[in-house]
């Protein structure tokens, strides 16, 4: 079985930054897109960014100059860094790996973790 784990939310004030990481594990050969998705209270799930296996990356409007996503594929790991941080960043950032290769092939979801931006 894949599993994702996040790491590196937290509370965080307006123009901070943050890093989040998202491990994948389990019997995998490669992953061809990793990425990231948010949630906040009320709103549905958006897409934040993605990152190919070939290093082609695609950002929402909302967080283009400041968000960047970078993955290391030893380590089947996923990285987004935050800078610039708006209140309406609060949300909970869930990492996604689509496309996984390996004895169980599919789709996956982290569990989430959450980021608060307030004074």
């Amino acid at each position: 079985q894949v599993q994702l784990v996040e790491s590196g939310g937290g509370l965080v004030q307006p123009g901070g930054s943050l890093r989040l990481s998202c491990a994948a594990s389990g019997s995998i050969v490669s992953i061809i897109s990793m990425g990231w998705y948010r949630q906040a209270p009320g709103k549905q799930r958006e897409l934040v960014t993605w990152i190919t296996s070939g290093g082609r990356t695609n950002y929402a409007d909302s967080v283009k100059g400041r968000f960047t996503v970078s993955r290391d594929d030893a380590k089947n790991t996923v990285y987004l860094q935050m800078n610039s941080l708006k209140s309406e960043d609060t949300a909970v950032y869930y990492c996604y790996a689509g496309g996984v290769i390996g004895a169980q092939s599919g789709n996956y979801w982290g569990q989430g973790t959450q980021v608060t931006v307030s004074s």
